[in-house]
């Protein structure tokens, strides 16, 4: 993790919350990798940002002490953020304010601990490249088994990954924790897919994401439980990055992730 001129001046956020509705303690759930060893979900997502090159400084942020303590065991910089912080978001807002001089804060949410260095890389490059850009994010196409899984998810009542629609310009229209487009009972190749899967990670220029606590939370981010859309609701566009197709990826959001995101760390060698 060594900074460098070809990107902003950047820093990584991990928010990292223990009292979830859908999962208490989700940060210290231990994931096994294949050699066997077990880390802490916020471990290993603090060693993937901390295996991206060209950032300039990787934090953990959160409310609660016992988080704090295992964070600071395995090395972690630590932030406290006030109890009140509404999501990760809003976590980010609160450390920028703390730590000034970043161009760039990128949010990456400790329930995604496989996320390739790669998505972080391709988020700044699409900010180098257009300026204009305020909040960038990943988005992967669905491949048919994806697609399978997600809708199995909802089938069962579970809430899985995030899918997300947009326009040419690549700016979200929505995100949604159903799975959109619909797509009834069409049967589609691995690369005809018109479902992408939102990767809850987020770079946000310096002045976007301090005026996020200030913008009005709306009826569609109530609903969803989906941060994100606030910017939508007042105007602020989001741009889509779509990833290359590379090793498969899941997040954490149900106790039944985590026997799904073990058997992929086993089958790419993550320790």
């Amino acid at each position: 993790m060594t900074g460098t001129s070809d990107y902003p001046k950047t820093l990584i956020v991990i928010p990292a919350r223990y009292a979830s509705s859908r999962y208490p303690a989700k940060p210290l759930v231990e994931l096994t990798g294949a050699t066997g060893r077990a880390k802490t979900l916020i471990q290993r997502s603090w060693e993937a940002a901390c295996a991206v090159e060209g950032v300039d400084k990787v934090v953990v942020a959160t409310d609660d002490d016992r988080i704090r303590i295992a964070a600071e065991g395995f090395g972690a910089e630590v932030i406290m953020t006030p109890a009140s912080c509404a999501n990760g978001t809003e976590r980010c807002s609160h450390v920028a304010r703390q730590l000034r001089g970043y161009d760039v804060i990128v949010n990456l949410q400790g329930d995604a601990p496989l996320t390739p260095a790669s998505f972080i890389h391709d988020l700044l490059a699409a900010m180098v490249r257009d300026p204009s850009v305020q909040v960038a994010t990943p988005v992967l196409r669905c491949d048919a088994q994806a697609l399978k899984d997600f809708l199995n998810d909802r089938a069962h009542g579970q809430v899985g990954g995030t899918t997300v629609v947009f326009n040419r310009s690549k700016d979200a229209l929505y995100f949604s924790k159903e799975v959109l487009p619909y797509t009834g009972s069409a049967a589609f190749g691995n690369d005809q897919v018109p479902v992408f899967h939102h990767v809850g990670v987020y770079a946000y220029r310096s002045e976007a994401l301090a005026s996020y606590e200030g913008l009005a939370g709306g009826i569609l981010e109530k609903h969803e439980g989906l941060e994100q859309l606030r910017f939508l609701e007042n105007g602020v566009s989001i741009r889509c990055v779509e990833m290359a197709p590379g090793p498969k990826f899941w997040e954490l959001n149900n106790p039944s992730d985590v026997a799904i995101i073990e058997d992929m760390m086993r089958s790419q060698g993550i320790e």
